[in-house]
């Protein structure tokens, strides 16, 4: 991985404590930023904490349930109580439920679909963004899903959940950028994780799904979080409002 510095920086990442979200938050610290790492459960994060104190850099963990508006009063509260500024935020905690086709989900699914994959990012992404402003930078990176882009077996409400996460990052890419913000979505296919089990586990599953990749093999978290890396870098200073499509050619 391409070597980057972040030093003197803070990193806020959601969903950290497996998956994508831990290989970023470790990608991070191992560059030299601080992290504030979020997810439901506080034993996992306290456990990464630990596997991540060799660094040397300032880990703070705070549970929190994206989908709860409560959860997310509290979060940011509890933020600005424990650092003066976030320099980048990566909204990535997400869920899907269900696999299901659409005329079977109810409204139970549909709603926490909805309030942890597009509202709970939305308004965490509003409150940081107030203090970006600010301060006159910053970073946020949208971890979306091929999904939001083309319709799959199953995976209906969750593609309609990703897609408005792109349209939400072009929105305040074009409202917040004189303000010094940066905003970009990535957007992986297929990653080995344990959110992904379902389909790589399944053979029959795992095979329709990288019928359409070119490279065919799925992807890794390390492939997905050099990807964050780099839009949160120097590197990407030009860049903002874009997806970033990480498949290995699902889509070309």
């Amino acid at each position: 991985m391409q070597n980057y510095n972040f030093k003197g920086k803070t990193a806020l990442i959601t969903g950290a404590s497996r998956g994508i979200g831990r290989q970023i938050a470790i990608d991070f610290a191992r560059s030299g930023c601080n992290l504030i790492i979020s997810s439901r459960k506080q034993e996992a994060l306290d456990a990464l904490r630990k596997n991540l104190e060799q660094e040397g850099v300032e880990i703070h963990t705070f549970s929190a349930n994206m989908g709860k508006m409560e959860d997310i009063k509290n979060l940011v509260e509890k933020i600005f109580q424990a650092v003066e500024r976030v320099d980048i935020l990566v909204n990535n905690a997400a869920t899907n439920p269900v696999f299901l086709p659409l005329l079977q989900i109810d409204e139970k699914a549909w709603d926490k679909i909805m309030d942890v994959n597009i509202k709970g990012p939305f308004f965490l992404t509003t409150e940081i963004a107030k203090r970006m402003i600010e301060q006159k930078s910053g970073v946020i990176i949208n971890i979306a899903s091929t999904a939001a882009l083309r319709s799959w077996p199953g995976l209906g409400v969750y593609g309609i959940s990703k897609s408005a996460l792109v349209q939400m990052t072009r929105q305040m890419a074009r409202e917040w950028a004189e303000a010094g913000i940066r905003v970009n979505a990535v957007l992986p296919g297929l990653v080995e994780t344990d959110f992904s089990k379902v389909l790589i586990e399944n053979e029959f599953l795992r095979a329709e799904a990288l019928k359409t990749v070119a490279m065919k093999r799925h992807g890794n978290v390390n492939e997905i979080s050099g990807v964050v890396l780099f839009l949160a870098s120097d590197a990407a200073s030009y860049i903002t409002g874009q997806t970033l499509i990480v498949d290995g050619g699902g889509l070309c």
